[in-house]
């Protein structure tokens, strides 16, 4: 069998608007699941036991089910439980933020209770408020321990976009499938929607490891 890559200059403007659409995604899924991971790791660490018990179903049942049952289910069933139906991009966001934002509260929980007790009680003896101590003392330290395993979660986040395919988002791995059923040549869509993919994952992660080298002793208590 002979492979011919030029075929796919024919449908380039096709796939970059998936590689678009698979920025957007991931882009908006990791704001979404930063600050939802943030605020329960925070809440989860530091609040009442009967909020930690809460929040916990939330993580527990977001770390628990596969992304893709998450993503079905949204798009899908919700809209017959809450009368309201969301386009399958939105529906995306929604699904990979909240299935992001479970792993990193357990991230932040993990580094928050990684730094020493002292460190707190002496930032209240300086005067700080409890708030204070964790936003400028504890987190800040907290933060760079987490970012070797914050970067995993941002190239992993890149990775499973490809899954919101299955509810249609025009992301790359749909558009391929498309131009594969048009062209009838898989080898040649998907090693480059492969090389894609590493394209947009490979700077990420050297990236976040390069900053962790230079910032790694801040983080050191």
């Amino acid at each position: 069998m002979q492979f011919d890559f030029t075929i796919l200059g024919g449908y380039w403007r096709f796939l970059l608007n998936g590689v678009l659409f698979t920025l957007s995604l991931s882009i908006l899924s990791i704001a979404i699941g930063l600050a939802t991971g943030l605020v329960v790791g925070i809440a989860r660490t530091y609040g009442p036991r009967w909020l930690d018990a809460l929040l916990s179903i939330y993580v527990d049942t977001m770390r628990s089910v596969p992304l893709l049952v998450i993503l079905v289910w949204i798009f899908f069933a919700l809209p017959l439980v809450s009368g309201y139906s969301m386009s399958p991009f939105i529906a995306a966001v929604v699904g990979m933020g909240l299935h992001l934002g479970a792993f990193v509260a357990e991230l932040v929980r993990a580094g928050l209770t990684s730094i020493r007790p002292g460190q707190a009680r002496a930032a209240l003896a300086l005067g700080m408020s409890p708030m204070q101590a964790i936003r400028i003392v504890v987190l800040p330290q907290a933060l760079i321990r987490m970012l070797p395993t914050f970067g995993s979660l941002l190239v992993i986040t890149i990775k499973d976009s490809s899954l919101a395919s299955a509810i249609a988002v025009p992301e790359l791995m749909r558009q391929s499938q498309v131009v594969v059923g048009q062209t009838y040549r898989p080898f040649e869509v998907f090693t480059a929607a492969l090389i894609v993919y590493f394209v947009m994952s490979w700077p990420v992660a050297r990236a976040v490891d390069h900053l962790y080298r230079r910032i790694a002793h801040l983080g050191a208590s």
